[in-house]
């Protein structure tokens, strides 16, 4: 049986935006998509957020591959079970090193929202847990909090940023038990999301996202 190895290498990341680099930004979004989704196209759903003084950054997964067979679109995933520790590891490098860039070039003072979709929401966990970035709102979107890390530790952190959890009443993957399991996990773990929910599928509802505007 052979033997495998790794090594680290540098690779091309992408990333969507709508509105302005400009010093006088006043606030932040930080949009991660879900599963076999592209970032170029997940963004479209964030026009209805556009505004004057407001960056929208939508970062995407560094694993791209063929939905649906050889001749499918171009789609997208964070990472899957193959070496997991490894991809969690670097999209929380890819996502870092974006979050410096875009830090480094306003104020201190900006107002940032992170946002994952589905998979997303998964991504978004992992590396608030890992990296602990300075984020005024988090909003899980039609996604389970990951439950094999615990976030008692992170306590102070977690407690300093709005939290909100927003799903479909029609999503097929948010079943009641989802639900049911999703809230007795976050209480076990002192996380207090607001929830929210909308007549609708799996996806981003423009109304739902005007409300935080």
């Amino acid at each position: 049986m052979g033997i495998q190895h790794k090594r680290i290498v540098s690779k091309t990341a992408h990333f969507s935006s709508i509105g302005d680099y400009q010093s006088t930004i006043e606030e932040l979004w930080i949009v991660c998509h879900g599963y076999g989704q592209l970032a170029s196209k997940f963004i479209d759903d964030f026009e209805v957020l556009k505004k004057s003084g407001r960056l929208i950054i939508a970062p995407e997964g560094l694993s791209r591959f063929y939905w649906g067979g050889f001749t499918g679109p171009v789609v997208s995933s964070w990472m899957t079970s193959g070496d997991r520790l490894d991809e969690i590891a670097d999209y929380c490098d890819w996502l870092d090193s974006l979050y410096d860039e875009l830090q480094s070039m306003f104020s201190p003072t900006i107002k940032i929202t992170v946002l994952g979709f589905s998979q997303g929401t998964a991504t978004v966990m992992r590396w608030l847990h890992a990296r602990e970035p300075k984020i005024n709102r988090l909003i899980l979107w039609a996604g389970m909090t990951p439950e094999d890390i615990s976030y008692l530790e992170l306590n102070n952190y977690f407690s300093k940023m709005e939290k909100y959890f927003v799903y479909g009443t029609q999503d097929q993957f948010i079943t009641p038990e989802r639900l049911n399991w999703q809230a007795g996990f976050l209480k076990e773990q002192h996380l207090d999301f607001k929830v929210k929910n909308f007549d609708g599928k799996h996806r981003i509802d423009s109304e739902v996202l005007q409300y935080f505007s």
